[in-house]
């Protein structure tokens, strides 16, 4: 098989980025990651030569160009459909597309108030309307999923579920957002993965600092 790259964002920022990322090496798929930082307010012109749009992240396979995050773990995922980057059951696969789809096209409050940032200082910000009602939905479906699969994830074992969220745990985590002993459970079990070890590990060693996601 033709070598896997990824092109990726700063780690410390790149939501998107982290996605795919920490839902490929938590499967233990072999990839190169290529990180383009965000040097330049609108991006970095050095993403469009391997982005059709112009944005990271982007898998190279090939002659194959896949962007978008859940586009990507689901491309891997076709590629390697023994890893487990989706639930076993076709039920559970339908729920697991279903959240992924609503964390990526939703919590629009809550992404854009509080920006992923791995080395934040943990501390609480003024909340604009809107974002504690994207905290609780987010809870409520942690709290159904785990109880239902018994846990320590939300289908039992880390999926690409489980990678579409990671960066929502960052946010409540850093931002301080939540309390609930379930959510903090399952945040804690995300955090000690050895693939969100790894991505935190690079992204506090990482230079580049950019202003106006350090709320």
């Amino acid at each position: 098989m033709e070598k896997l790259t990824l092109y990726i964002g700063n780690k410390n920022y790149s939501s998107w980025s982290f996605r795919p990322w920490i839902a490929m090496t938590a499967a233990g798929i072999p990839f190169e990651d290529v990180v383009i930082p965000f040097d330049f307010p609108a991006g970095n012109p050095k993403f469009k030569p391997v982005s059709p749009t112009g944005r990271v992240p982007v898998l190279h396979h090939g002659d194959v160009r896949v962007w978008e995050s859940l586009a990507i773990i689901e491309y891997v995922a076709e590629l390697f459909p023994d890893k487990g980057l989706w639930p076993k059951s076709a039920a559970d696969r339908a729920v697991a597309r279903s959240i992924s789809m609503e964390m990526l096209s939703g919590f629009r409050a809550l992404r854009g108030a509080c920006p992923m940032n791995i080395r934040r200082p943990k501390r609480r910000i003024d909340l604009p309307d809107g974002v504690m009602g994207d905290v609780a939905r987010i809870e409520a479906i942690w709290r159904e999923l785990r109880t239902k699969s018994g846990g320590p994830f939300l289908f039992g074992t880390f999926t690409g579920a489980d990678a579409m969220f990671a960066p929502v745990v960052n946010r409540f985590d850093v931002y301080d957002l939540v309390t609930d002993d379930e959510t903090l459970a399952y945040m804690a079990a995300v955090k000690s993965h050895p693939a969100w070890l790894k991505w935190q590990e690079a992204a506090v060693a990482e230079p580049w600092i950019v202003p106006e996601d350090e709320a």
